[in-house]
């Protein structure tokens, strides 16, 4: 970013999860910005009985879809060095930096896009016959990694660490100061910004599409056109940086 004063006091709807939120509101803030809290998804334990003993078996490739995935996998299996595996595989940096704290830095990272489909484009991943392969996500995930491993020879199982579920909030005294308070909004997933929207709910869709909005990848600015929004922008990469590089240039677009 060009200098601390690119936001000039406008305020950014954060709806990421309220554990993940502190180091990209610390960033909007030093560049002055204003960093207004709206978790649109809450992270909670799943139930699935299965997926200690999963994480506990040998696997010729282990795949962290996020940094909720790492979290939730070593409360089940607190050895976070996964002797047993010979690869590990995070979606990107963020993921990555939670399995390197806990241990074991990934094998295999993207350098580009942040998402499964950077991840399959790499060439270590190019035969997968007779590998076996868990994929530790949250309940209901996409199935494009594992579709496509099992298209070349893997067998695929998931670990289901977590479930995703949408917060019950009165959106009133937000919706009540939109315009005063709200210049930017920014959404991490398709399902993050679809849960903002039934949030908000009728009332505020008008305003909130009116918002120009930040995302991470090409598949939830497709989304996020489809619901209405006007101004979409893709941040370069899947990073509190290059996120908030994207909101100055909006803000300074506008």
């Amino acid at each position: 970013m060009s200098g601390h004063g690119d936001l000039a006091g406008r305020g950014v709807l954060v709806t990421r999860p309220a554990a993940q939120a502190d180091g990209l509101c610390q960033l909007i803030e030093a560049a002055g910005g204003r960093a207004i809290r709206f978790p649109t998804i809450a992270i909670a334990p799943t139930a699935d009985a299965d997926a200690a003993a999963l994480l506990a078996e040998a696997w010729d490739l282990l795949y962290f879809v996020s940094p909720n995935a790492v979290e939730q996998a070593l409360a089940l299996v607190p050895d976070g060095r996964w002797s047993r595996v010979t690869w590990i595989a995070a979606v990107g940096r963020g993921t990555a930096k939670v399995l390197a704290a806990a241990g074991r830095a990934p094998d295999l990272v993207p350098s580009d896009r942040y998402e499964s489909e950077a991840l399959l484009a790499m060439p270590e991943l190019a035969d997968m016959r007779g590998r076996r392969v868990l994929i530790v996500r949250g309940e209901g995930g996409r199935g494009l990694f594992a579709e496509t491993l099992t298209a070349r020879g893997a067998e695929v199982r998931f670990a289901e660490v977590y479930r995703r579920m949408r917060p019950r909030v009165d959106p009133a005294p937000l919706l009540a100061r939109w315009s005063e308070d709200v210049h930017l909004v920014m959404a991490t997933s398709d399902e993050v910004l679809l849960n903002l929207v039934e949030m908000l709910g009728p009332a505020g869709r008008e305003r909130l599409l009116a918002t120009p909005l930040v995302v991470i990848a090409e598949r939830t600015e497709q989304t996020a056109r489809g619901v209405g929004f006007q101004t979409v922008k893709v941040a370069e990469r899947a990073e509190d940086a290059a996120i908030v590089q994207a909101l100055g240039e909006l803000a300074g677009a506008g």
